[in-house]
């Protein structure tokens, strides 16, 4: 019989999961609050539970006689991860010193602290009773939850009226009461993403983010990357070293983490980490380009314990054999999706080798999703040999995909510029 393995949530991107997990032969079970969310529509098997409820998933994953659990792309839902598979002793990448350090923002400000990595200047708010701006910042600041990611509950403030009803607004979004308010960082965005296994920290990409800036003060939302980051030699020089000695510390024995951070005047900032499959999925471009698949790494660590092959090491290298990576994201604005055009022309490319999809004709993207991941409609992956030609794709993607409302509006919100072919020459 299949083996049987449950997976914790329910967005587009674990979605993503579930499908491998099926082509893998195994039994899927999603468990997400969700009713019809899109995990749940490939799985053999669903719940419509809200994961924090560990006690009943783990009697559910009992009842099921599931042999593995694994937690998809949601930062939340990491630590419930943990302590399900704490109740039922099974396999689980997330050690509790980890989940301390990368599961809340609070939690990893305390952690660069102890480990002298610079990160961005703030406080942490705790009651709305005291909501006072901290008298060594000034505007524009960042105020965000500690325990929620993808923009969600974010926002830049430029005033004080503003500043104090969106410290109110973020506590919304934070189960644990807690807001950040930090000093608002426009410079260079960039990410690591590091491969876990058998106790050793491995780079395994390393890029530029690109986020769009048209949105007024919501929570800027990232429109792009590209692989390898042309500040790859400082962050290695300046970050690693210390990071290393973090992962160490927190007992980190198998998994991925990706941390982003923000470069000004050639110093690196840390900023937020995320431990487990990404949003931007990375993965796609290593299982494309070396043929490794943390996707199909992790059900297997669920299942068994072991976290990837004993050659994932010869595979792994950050600078991609000196090819050229990219992902588009096309992001939307508010309305009802009436037509989609030159998708299929878009996967045909040779050079395009996956595409994302998290909505479809007829869905709506209500204004409450701007400023958020969630106003994503897709994200386009290609690699090639060059940033010339990245930039030639990014046109050429441009040019074929148009989404428009039921009004006959353009829906997409920015097209990701060119990149400075010089600035990535090495």
């Amino acid at each position: 019989m299949s083996k049987k393995i449950v997976i914790l949530g329910g967005n587009p991107e674990t979605a993503a999961v579930v499908d491998v997990a099926n082509k893998m032969g195994l039994y899927t079970i999603v468990i997400d609050m969700g009713q019809n969310s899109p995990a749940k529509r490939n799985a053999k098997e669903s719940y419509d539970i809200d994961v924090f409820e560990v006690e009943n998933v783990a009697q559910i994953v009992k009842d099921c006689g599931a042999d593995g659990v694994l937690v998809g792309v949601a930062d939340i839902l990491v630590k419930p991860y943990k302590d399900i598979c704490d109740i039922l002793n099974i396999p689980c990448y997330a050690t509790t010193e980890a989940v301390e350090a990368f599961c809340s923002k609070d939690g990893f400000k305390q952690y660069c602290l102890d480990f002298d990595i610079l990160d961005i200047p703030g406080i942490y708010i705790e009651g709305v009773e005291n909501i006072d701006k901290p008298h060594n910042l000034g505007y524009p600041l960042m105020v965000k939850p500690v325990d929620n990611g993808g923009g969600v509950g974010m926002k830049i403030c430029r005033d004080e009226e503003d500043y104090k009803k969106s410290v109110k607004t973020a506590f919304g979004f934070s189960k644990k009461g807690v807001v950040l308010v930090e000093r608002y960082m426009d410079c260079d965005d960039m990410a690591a993403y590091y491969t876990f296994k058998d106790g050793v920290a491995h780079i395994s990409a390393i890029s530029d983010r690109v986020t769009t800036k048209i949105q007024g003060d919501a929570s800027p939302v990232c429109i792009g990357a590209v692989y390898p980051s042309k500040h790859s030699e400082l962050f290695i020089e300046q970050m690693h070293p210390k990071l290393c000695k973090m992962f160490k510390a927190l007992k980190i024995e198998n998994g991925i983490l990706n941390v982003q951070f923000f470069v000004e005047n050639n110093i690196v900032y840390a900023y937020d980490p995320g431990f487990r499959l990404q949003g931007e999925a990375p993965h796609f471009h290593l299982l494309h380009i070396h043929g490794f698949d943390h996707r199909k790494m992790l059900l297997n660590f669920a299942l068994t314990g072991v976290f990837g092959d004993e050659d994932f090491e010869e595979k792994n290298d950050y600078t991609f054999g000196g090819k050229k990576a990219c992902t588009v994201w096309v992001l939307l604005k508010d309305g009802t999706i009436d037509s989609i055009e030159g998708l299929d022309e878009i996967k045909a490319d040779d050079e395009i080798h996956f595409v994302l999809e998290r909505f479809k004709v007829g869905d709506t993207v209500d204004p409450v999703l701007l400023g958020t991941e969630r106003q994503v409609y897709a994200r386009i992956y290609l690699v090639t040999d060059s940033i010339a030609n990245v930039n030639a794709k990014i046109k050429k993607i441009e040019s074929l995909l148009k989404v428009t409302d039921t009004r006959g509006n353009d829906m997409i919100l920015e097209w990701l510029k060119p990149f400075n072919e010089d600035e990535y020459s090495n």
